[in-house]
């Protein structure tokens, strides 16, 4: 992988943070809107002033979100890279009918797409967490807790559990992907290009080889502690190279 296709993907990723830019903007334009108590969708009603700017939000979010993908496909490689690009897929779909379908025009269109985009992020960025995990674990594990917190907003927020108020509840779980793809990014970018889980020799990943040479080193211990307790049941000094074994008196 090229470091500039790195740069250009971690920079698309980067870029989905606009969302809270254009959310702060939209929700500044009119009067009444809570974050703890009303959902982000209201602001792209049709009767809430600039509400074109939210889902055309939407909208760029949606080709962010699966640019980033496509682009940082290399790095991300097969297996949980794939699973996540699909389910980043998803959850650009369903940002799409956010966009196309508010929620005062059609619920339920508008109701799938909220659907779709929560499952979806969520659990892309689980997947994710597992894609670069390879490369870096403390990316990984910082991937994973955002994308355990969207699973439980989203579960909260899906079944009517108040755990929170419900704009809040929603927040927690649709924020969690900008900031998940942020975060991957910035990391991604540090690390450089490269597999994620790049391979030594007979084509195991980095984390084979090193469980391999650890096995390997205690194969040796063993066999070295063998060897002591065989030179000292001999009666031989396991320090001395010379030494010949026990002299008759």
């Amino acid at each position: 992988m090229t470091s500039h296709r790195l740069r250009w993907g971690a920079l698309v990723w980067l870029l989905t943070l606009q969302f809270f830019v254009v959310e702060t903007i939209v929700q500044f334009r009119g009067e009444g809107h809570s974050r703890i108590h009303d959902v982000i969708s209201d602001l792209g009603a049709t009767t809430w002033p600039w509400h074109q700017l939210m889902n055309a939000s939407f909208v760029v979010q949606a080709a962010l979100v699966v640019g980033g993908a496509l682009l940082l496909a290399p790095v991300l490689g097969s297996g949980a890279g794939v699973v996540a690009r699909w389910l980043f897929g998803a959850a650009a779909v369903g940002l799409l009918l956010l966009a196309v379908f508010p929620s005062d025009a059609s619920g339920a269109a508008h109701g799938t797409g909220a659907v779709f985009y929560l499952i979806g992020s969520a659990l892309g960025l689980i997947a994710l967490a597992y894609a670069v995990r390879p490369r870096s674990e403390l990316l990984g594990t910082l991937l994973v807790v955002l994308g355990l917190v969207g699973a439980s907003a989203t579960t909260f927020f899906l079944t009517g559990v108040e755990v929170l108020a419900e704009g809040a509840t929603e927040r927690a779980a649709t924020y969690a992907l900008p900031i998940g793809l942020a975060v991957a990014a910035l990391g991604l970018w540090r690390l450089g290009p490269g597999e994620p889980a790049a391979t030594g020799e007979a084509g195991m990943s980095l984390r084979e080889e090193r469980a391999q040479e650890r096995a390997r080193a205690a194969e040796r211990a063993r066999e070295r502690d063998a060897a002591l307790e065989a030179a000292a049941r001999r009666g031989e000094d396991p320090e001395d190279p010379w030494a010949t074994g026990p002299r008759d008196s």
